[in-house]
């Protein structure tokens, strides 16, 4: 795989997925927060010069839901349905709790080809949840012809901006069973700035499923953390998961890679190595608030893993000199 980091400039939030069309698919929040654009290549590096599509936009300003700040699509494939699942606002001002006022929604698109026209994609709606409160950086997974989801939302009752939980779901865009939540901000590393345990994203591999997170401020402190699970476990039951009491991914600094996070996984070309996928900035002295700053980059690096089958991620990988 040629490594060119950063793979995408100014794309946060990014995830790939490798479909059986040979396709790598790509989707991340624009630094403009106004839409949802799909890109893909046969080859992970090709993504970086392939040309975007932009599938859905978002509605009117003041029109209610759906009109600012959308923000970290990812694209699924889901029982012969495209879906691309993101959260967004019906405004930029915060809520009684200081929070955005984000909520989950879900495109869906049934054509074999997604990238083909904005029309192929339909608006399925939002993902309601018991609590009608900030939530996004939804994901899904399937098991055991099980669906499930998973994604971060703030609990007014419990210390921090955000929590992650998992159900299962009894289609692409309802929610079948009572929540449960998987982990909630509490070490040093999660509670930097914000108390925040955000982004999810499943890996399985070695007979478990590996939930890895990102915690703290969008800034360089920045980090990621991991839960991980028993395949055969019940994955509905938080005391099936276990919480590492450390971060597994966090900023070079000596090396001015600040804030990796916001992860997702993916393959390489040829099928026999694992790739983590996160974004990342390259300077600490932010002007203004982080979430507005566009330069989230996306990064791309293989992992291993350690003598029991546990993911060992390393540190972020320094930037290729493009220019060359």
């Amino acid at each position: 795989m040629e490594n060119y980091n950063p793979l995408i400039i100014q794309r946060a939030d990014p995830y790939i997925y490798k479909h059986t069309d040979g396709y790598y698919y790509f989707s991340a929040s624009v630094p403009a927060y106004n839409l949802i654009e799909l890109r893909r290549s046969k080859t992970i590096s090709g993504l970086a010069h392939a040309m975007p599509r932009t599938i859905w936009r978002k509605h009117a300003t003041g029109t209610g839901e759906e009109s600012e700040l959308i923000w970290a699509p990812e694209i699924h494939f889901v029982n012969g349905k495209w879906y691309v699942y993101y959260a967004a606002a019906h405004t930029t001002e915060f809520d009684a709790n200081g929070m955005f006022q984000h909520r989950m929604y879900v495109i869906e698109c049934d054509a074999t080809d997604p990238m083909e026209t904005e029309d192929n994609w339909v608006e399925k709606g939002r993902v309601q949840t018991p609590l009608d409160t900030f939530a996004l950086d939804a994901t899904v997974f399937e098991h055991q012809e099980h669906l499930y989801y998973v994604w971060a939302q703030k609990d007014p009752e419990i210390f921090g901006n955000t929590n992650i939980y998992i159900a299962e779901m009894e289609n692409p865009w309802t929610l079948k069973t009572t929540p449960f939540m998987l982990t909630k901000p509490e070490y040093e590393w999660e509670t930097q700035i914000f108390a925040v345990n955000e982004g999810p994203a499943i890996l399985h591999r070695n007979g478990k499923f590996f939930l890895t997170f990102s915690g703290s401020a969008t800034d360089e402190n920045y980090c990621m953390g991991m839960l991980y699970a028993d395949e055969d476990s019940d994955l509905l039951d938080p005391a099936s998961w276990t919480k590492v009491d450390h971060p597994v991914f966090t900023s070079d600094v000596e090396h001015d890679l600040l804030g990796p996070g916001h992860n997702s996984f993916t393959v390489s070309e040829d099928g026999q190595k694992d790739l983590l996928v996160y974004h990342i900035r390259n300077y600490a002295d932010i002007k203004g608030d982080p979430l507005y700053d566009p330069n989230r980059h996306t990064m791309i690096q293989e992992f291993s893993y350690d003598t029991d089958g546990f993911p060992v991620f390393g540190s972020p990988v320094q930037f290729t000199d493009l220019s060359n």
